[in-house]
């Protein structure tokens, strides 16, 4: 067997090749993603137009909102970003069982008493409630099962205000298979039509620990974004992983060989926008990811936020960029070329808010003596300003593939 690497000119966009993944989605490339939270959901709303095949590589190191509450409870990993991009993918015409997806929807209301609320997940348990009811069985038997599980499992005292339910049937669903999140998701993935793959970059109850310039280090990912605490007064200057939610006890993650697998499929790999640290870099902090990245030939490009990102405190573009390929090399090796990790940055210079030191002439200049090539080009419409417009940056990314 003789591997080469076979390269081509690309147009961006390219009308023919968007054309042609619109006709046939089913038959559309393997884009990859390493992301958490919310930042890509609209993107793969709009991505699942044009392809069914495309994989989320998706941190479960959350430690806020109703994730937190899961976390504290089962000693489990995040399960809402997973959920929230399982519903992205979905098809939520009438041909993907739409009755399903309002359930994995539904959130219960936040201003009822403990007891209402009990009965309230009580009535979904039993099939009582109108939303349960809709659903034809032999799905809602195993949604029912799922969900049985977790109201057997939770501890008295849990707080269910606001909780989602398609988070809990999540929750119930790893606690019934040994604590192993995959058999649930696949489960998930079929009952909504999931147009994608969608994994946990790991199945660990793990938390981010991030050490910051000024010497101190924060534990949990909530610390991190400034949307639950007060925004970071210092950069991060490292990024790891604590057993433990409340000490520093370093650990690190491997990566499993299925994930392994779906990095060496894709036909394109993209570090995309989102929170910096907690969403990309974490990802990217399993031993072995950094090896797999090395070893696919496909293109892979960097797409950077426009505005501001609280994690990003203190950071240029440059030093973005920097930062993106030091995490990659301390895995695949000091020594690797550029070239293998990193080979695109996709921006939009005239409509973007790109903090940097110098001129985009200048970064486009600099990055391609290392083998970088930039891609100015126009991503972000009126609608969508000051953030890239889903499906502008949906033909962008096709036409490289």
């Amino acid at each position: 067997m003789i591997n080469i690497r076979v390269t081509r000119s690309a147009q961006v966009p390219d009308p023919l090749r968007i054309r042609r993944c619109q006709k046939t989605p089913e038959l559309g490339p393997r884009l990859l993603f390493f992301s958490g939270g919310s930042a890509l959901n609209g993107l793969s709303k709009n991505l699942q137009h044009y392809t069914h095949n495309s994989i989320h590589l998706v941190t479960p190191f959350d430690s806020g909102g109703s994730s937190a509450k899961l976390r504290d409870a089962f000693r489990m990993p995040a399960i809402g970003d997973l959920r929230s991009r399982l519903m992205a993918l979905a098809d939520d015409s009438i041909l993907g069982h739409p009755e399903v997806y309002r359930l994995f929807q539904y959130r219960l209301p936040k201003d009822q008493s403990p007891k209402e609320l009990e009965q309230m997940l009580a009535a979904l348990a039993d099939g009582s409630d109108a939303l349960m009811r809709d659903i034809a069985n032999p799905m809602r038997k195993l949604i029912r099962h799922q969900l049985g599980y977790f109201c057997a499992a939770k501890p008295d005292d849990f707080d269910l205000r606001g909780a989602s339910i398609g988070n809990l049937i999540l929750a119930g669903g790893y606690l019934n298979n040994h604590q192993h999140l995959d058999p649930i998701i696949f489960l998930f993935s079929k009952l909504v039509h999931v147009r994608g793959t969608v994994r946990a970059i790991v199945n660990r109850d793990y938390h981010l620990a991030a050490k910051l310039e000024n010497g101190e280090t924060l534990l949990g990912q909530h610390r991190l974004t400034g949307k639950e605490v007060a925004p970071l007064s210092s950069p991060i200057v490292r990024l790891g992983l604590s057993r433990q939610p409340d000490a520093h006890v370093p650990v690190t993650a491997k990566l499993r060989e299925k994930n392994r697998r779906l990095i060496a499929s894709a036909e394109l790999i993209c570090f995309p926008p989102g929170s910096f640290f907690s969403s990309l870099i974490a990802n990217l902090l399993p031993a072995g990811v950094g090896q797999a990245i090395r070893d696919n030939a496909s293109p892979k490009v960097f797409i950077p936020n426009t505005g501001v990102d609280p994690e990003q405190l203190g950071m240029s573009l440059e030093r973005q960029l920097d930062t993106l390929l030091d995490q990659l090399r301390l895995d695949a090796g000091e020594i690797t070329p550029t070239g293998e990790l990193l080979n695109f940055v996709l921006l939009d210079s005239r409509r973007g808010d790109y903090a940097s030191d110098l001129s985009i002439e200048e970064l486009a200049e600099r990055w391609a003596e290392r083998g970088i090539t930039m891609i100015d080009t126009r991503l972000i419409s009126e609608d969508s300003a000051p953030y890239y417009d889903n499906d502008l940056l949906t033909c962008a990314l096709l036409s490289l593939v």
